[in-house]
């Protein structure tokens, strides 16, 4: 039994209600989160067996060319009453920005942006094409793409903030209890009427029911309710639950929603569903040693969460100052790398490429190179993601490289510094940019901040590298000479390590370029956007075209950058 889900909370909550039923009847079922478009697509070519979260009319064209196919099979309605539409705090609504033909008036203080969820999402397009047609006059609006829990995380700094922010926003979701937030009116044209009113179906692969019935009858039972949902949402969202045990606990405590979609199903050796799964829910969970360890769990999760709620309340004037600064560094490289036209631009990179290296084969690539990301349509996203790298590189170099020299001079640094620079190579990168998208909001912020943090390591090792391996030669030819300390450093180990130290940068800058899509998913924007909108959309022509812009961008930037080959030694 296999479920998809598309990592919105509600479908979370209503595939982890399905699956725990399943699994008290003896079923085996698998969940795995995709996008919507690769979910159409991998139920079409049998990977999926049941979708949960057909929101229609929103994914009438994801959905459509299957039905035509035959390849998905539309069960029926699990909830209706829902909606799908922009939303603004009730704040803003009462300043006046209630419909979307107010967004315009308020686009300063909107800073001409609308906060969607991930790239490739069905109402992440529909707001694209409001904003490419100029619907509205919002032509010169731009859409914030990152997911559910980043754009909440913006919605909270901004209510926090008493600031206007139009976001996308649904029902059923704890965001319509945790805010005071209104719909929009006058968006039929894009989203349909009644606030995008929205019916969600059930979906199942063609010849399911013929293949497993049992099954397919509890499918085509689950019916679901906006406070159910809800409900499981909180537990999920606000209290932190895993979906499992979330979904045990709700059904334990509503056997009536239950006993309606046991009706005519059995378990899978035969038996009558109702008694067997309402028994096996009163355990809610495991049981004997595993479920004394379980309960006696170490607080790591919560002391963290209450460590950066304490920030939060205490600290955000710093972390708001620090935003305004490197916000305001990223756009003024921006802003430098955009003043030049392309072409001048594309020419004095292959100058400066040939000025370098004394190289007339790197500086035509870097022509050509630069010229091909200009004619596919990725020039302005290269250059914020140029303008991201740069300020990266800078800020790591500039903390990196004293660091390491004073690691260098004193072993027991090092020595304290080593599992610190160990954990920041190997923590998975995303869970940087979950204490970061708290404290710092949306934007090229927390991503330029991740990127630093899983790129700071390797100037920091490879200064210490060249400091370290200074010929003691050298070092006592200029005590001997009468040298201090600092003119040790200046004149005799910054020199001979110089080659090793630019190496380190030269990492840096490759590994702030392989944060490029992390830092999309916080709304950092450059070349990321369209991979990871790609890769959400199953658009391969475009997934192809901006990995490889990427490719030729790491490439130019590491021939230009790294240390010149010393030769020979004689």
């Amino acid at each position: 039994m296999r479920f998809a889900d598309v990592g919105w909370t509600d479908v979370t909550a209503t595939t982890a209600l399905a699956a725990q039923v399943l699994r008290e009847l003896g079923y085996q079922p698998t969940v795995t989160v995709l996008s919507v478009p690769v979910t159409f697509a991998s139920i079409h070519h049998g990977d999926i067996d049941v979708f949960l979260g057909n929101w229609m009319p929103m994914q009438e064209a994801d959905r459509a060319p299957y039905l035509a196919d035959g390849s998905v099979t539309v069960v029926g309605p699990n909830l209706e009453g829902a909606k799908y539409t922009l939303a603004v705090p009730a704040y803003a609504y009462a300043a006046g920005l209630r419909d979307f033909h107010d967004i315009h008036r308020f686009a300063d203080a909107l800073n001409h942006a609308i906060y969607g969820i991930e790239p490739g999402n069905d109402g992440n397009r529909l707001v694209l094409g409001m904003l490419k047609q100029d619907l509205f006059d919002l032509g010169d609006f731009k859409l914030v793409e990152s997911s559910e829990q980043g754009m909440l995380a913006q919605v909270e700094r901004s209510v926090r903030d008493h600031q206007p922010i139009v976001f996308l926003a649904w029902e059923p979701h704890p965001m319509n209890m945790r805010f005071d937030i209104k719909y929009l009116s006058g968006g039929d044209a894009v989203f349909g009427p009644n606030f995008g009113g929205a019916t969600i179906y059930t979906l199942t692969r063609r010849d399911y029911a013929k293949e497993c019935p049992n099954v397919a009858r509890l499918v085509s039972n689950l019916k679901f309710s906006l406070r159910g949902e809800s409900e499981m949402m909180g537990a999920i969202l606000d209290r932190h639950e895993q979906p499992d045990a979330a979904a045990a606990a709700w059904l334990a405590a509503h056997p009536q929603v239950l006993k309606n979609w046991l009706d005519g199903v059995r378990t899978a050796d035969g038996k009558p569903a109702l008694g067997a799964t309402t028994r096996a829910l009163q355990r809610l969970g495991p049981a004997g040693f595993e479920a004394w360890v379980i309960a006696h769990k170490i607080p790591v999760g919560d002391v963290v969460a209450r460590f950066i709620d304490l920030v939060k309340a205490h600290g955000m004037l710093f972390f708001d100052a620090v935003s305004v600064v490197i916000r305001g560094t990223v756009q003024a490289v921006s802003v430098a790398l955009a003043v030049l036209p392309a072409p001048a631009l594309i020419v004095a990179a292959a100058v400066l490429a040939w000025l370098l290296r004394r190289s007339f084969a790197l500086a035509a690539f870097v022509l050509l190179a630069l010229l091909f990301i200009l004619n596919q349509g990725y020039w302005q996203a290269t250059l914020d993601t140029l303008a991201l790298v740069i300020v990266a590189t800078l800020l790591s170099a500039l903390i990196g490289v004293p660091v390491g020299i004073a690691a260098a001079h004193r072993p027991r640094l090092y020595a304290a510094l080593h599992p610190v620079l160990d954990l920041m190579q190997t923590l998975p990168t995303f869970v940087y940019l979950i204490p970061t998208l708290v404290l710092f909001g949306l934007g090229v912020v927390p991503g330029l901040i991740s990127t630093v943090i899983f790129a700071l390591p390797a100037p920091i090792r490879l200064t210490h590298l060249g400091i370290t391996s200074v010929p003691k030669p050298l070092l006592e030819a200029g005590e001997a000479f009468g040298a201090t300390p600092l003119q040790l450093l200046w004149k005799v180990e910054l020199p001979s390590a110089a080659p090793t130290i630019v190496a380190g940068i030269t990492q840096c800058i490759m590994l702030s370029l392989s944060m490029v899509v992390i830092a999309a998913l916080v709304g950092a924007g450059g070349l990321g956007v369209p991979v990871v909108r790609a890769l959400n959309s199953v658009q391969v022509g475009m997934g192809f075209e901006a990995g490889f812009t990427i490719v030729l961008l790491a490439i130019v930037l590491d021939r230009m950058s790294r240390p010149k080959d010393r030769g020979p030694s004689r």
